[in-house]
């Protein structure tokens, strides 16, 4: 009797085991997502005053078919659905909706310039999709208290004006600054930076002009700043704008120290057509490594990159750091769809991508990790500084954090 009842117990243990599994293992799904696919959003400027950065979203899809054909993310393929706005914010608004109300998209990754996320910010939070890792360094993607769905990715803005700001006050005391900006949040969140991190020292700016990214040319805006009289001068513009600044400085003679905005950096979009010899001696800021900086030339990541460029990505440009970028964005984003495993809602990969710890892309600089918390959307708050001499980009000094106030 004892016997058969011993059989019984287990046998029910067995049955109940059995059930809990299932119940145990269960898949939780939001739109866009299924037992063989990830659905992922982008926008990108594919045309446009702001196209060279096109390339981002091509560099993106490439590392994504690489994903896909080394099997997946558990066993999930990502269905990679991008399209151009641009870098017009009511296209991008209109592709926001398409992405989320048509294409059913699990999140949207990566959507291009302070503009268009500003116009889908309210939207995107509305519907509770992800707006993740937004390819813009303005201060307002770090924002979990009011925008709980929208999260930056790259070192922001004022971080970066307060590094220049820094190095600026150490070794030019008595300079006098000259600035041009582009006409919107993140020219307005540069100049902050700069401004705030000069403190008593914010009178060195002399003079600062404005410009609009479709203005065909900013030649009056620096002969402007050129009579100011300043012996610094700090470009921040999109590729396009960066390369005209370059140029008219050059041809007007003057000889400034000249700081870049890091989103401008590309020997390929920007120097090259601004010419190698014009943008000798121009400081900017770094925190991913260089392809055409020869201290990488055998850097474990940068041939992992060289490789994967080679094979899935054969058209890019190689002296391109956009495509750099466009890899270390796309490898974060894997990291947190692993993280999400079989719960792929859209809570949770906001959940997992605000708890990314100690993360590093092998083609960030050596010491830079991306961390991020509930209160902290800012994954990359550390920089370098880098100077241009003629061919490539030479990193100088210290790893420094340029951290605005959470």
């Amino acid at each position: 009797m004892l016997r058969r009842t011993s059989l019984a117990a287990l046998v029910s243990l067995v049955a109940a085991a059995m059930m809990a599994g299932p119940a145990q293992a269960q898949k939780k799904y939001d739109s866009g997502a299924t037992d063989t696919e990830i659905k992922i959003g982008n926008i990108m400027p594919y045309s446009g005053p702001a196209s060279a950065y096109g390339t981002i979203g091509r560099a993106q899809a490439a590392y994504f078919n690489k994903i896909n054909a080394e099997g997946g993310i558990n066993g999930r393929k990502i269905n990679f659905i991008t399209y151009d706005d641009g870098y017009s914010p009511p296209k991008a608004v209109e592709q926001a909706r398409k992405l989320v109300e048509s294409d059913e998209v699990l999140l949207v990754f990566q959507p291009l310039g302070t503009p268009s996320n500003s116009a889908i910010q309210k939207y995107m939070n509305a519907k509770k999709v992800p707006q993740l890792f937004v390819a813009t360094g303005a201060t307002k993607w770090g924002d979990p208290q009011n925008f709980p769905w929208t999260m930056g990715w790259q070192p922001n803005y004022q971080s970066e004006g307060r590094i220049y700001a820094a190095y600026i006050k150490k070794n030019y005391p008595n300079g006098k600054i000259a600035a041009i900006w582009q006409n919107d949040d993140a020219g307005r969140d540069q100049m902050k930076g700069l401004r705030d991190g000069l403190g008593d020292k914010a009178g060195m700016i002399i003079a600062d002009k404005s410009y609009e990214v479709g203005d065909p040319t900013l030649d009056s805006q620096i002969v402007a700043l050129k009579d100011s009289g300043a012996d610094i001068f700090m470009t921040w513009a999109a590729p396009k704008g960066a390369a005209q600044a370059i140029r008219k400085v050059a041809e007007l003679g003057w000889k400034p120290v000249y700081f870049l905005g890091n989103v401008s950096t590309s020997v390929a979009t920007v120097l090259k057509p601004a010419g190698l010899e014009n943008s000798k001696g121009i400081i900017s800021t770094a925190y991913i490594k260089d392809p055409t900086d020869p201290t990488w030339k055998d850097d474990p990541g940068i041939k992992a990159w060289a490789a994967f460029m080679d094979k899935y990505y054969p058209e890019g440009d190689k002296t391109n750091n956009n495509n750099v970028y466009g890899y270390a964005t796309a490898q974060t984003m894997v990291q947190v769809l692993k993280q999400c495993g079989d719960n792929l809602t859209r809570e949770n990969v906001m959940k997992q991508a605000a708890s990314l710890k100690d993360f590093a892309s092998d083609v960030l600089l050596p010491g830079i990790k991306i961390n991020t918390s509930p209160n902290d959307f800012f994954p990359i708050e550390q920089m370098q500084l880098m100077r241009f001499n003629g061919e490539s980009w030479e990193l100088f000094g210290e790893i420094i954090s340029g951290e605005v106030g959470h």
